[in-house]
């Protein structure tokens, strides 16, 4: 890839990050606060979406692609690269958005 400002910003800004968070209390905590906002972004789609009867479909094939397509990016890749913090964090928001919404399920069903 060409070096530009641009590509420089983002890889330097990423390797800061990694750098960062390659502590492991910080990478737990990183890691519980995407479980807990997608946790949170669950209830939050979940209530909208039911207030308004027509969005329930939308919303539904929206969810079912994200969830999807996540766990096709994170569970495909090969064991020997190691997996990534961002593709942790992201895996772990849809555990929190998946878990928002068999609550919601439970809520309903009893």
């Amino acid at each position: 890839m060409q070096r530009t400002r641009l590509n420089t910003l983002v890889e330097v800004t990423q390797t800061k990050f990694n750098e960062t968070f390659s502590n492991p209390w910080r990478r737990i905590s990183l890691s519980l606060i995407s479980v807990l906002l997608g946790f949170f972004v669950g209830q939050a789609v979940s209530i909208t979406a039911g207030q308004e009867a027509y969005w329930d479909i939308t919303v539904g094939i929206f969810l079912l692609i994200f969830t999807e397509g996540i766990s096709r990016i994170v569970y495909s890749r090969n064991k020997k690269e190691g997996r990534s913090l961002s593709l942790d964090i992201l895996n772990l928001f849809k555990i929190g958005v998946t878990y928002s919404l068999y609550i919601e399920a439970l809520k309903l069903g009893s």
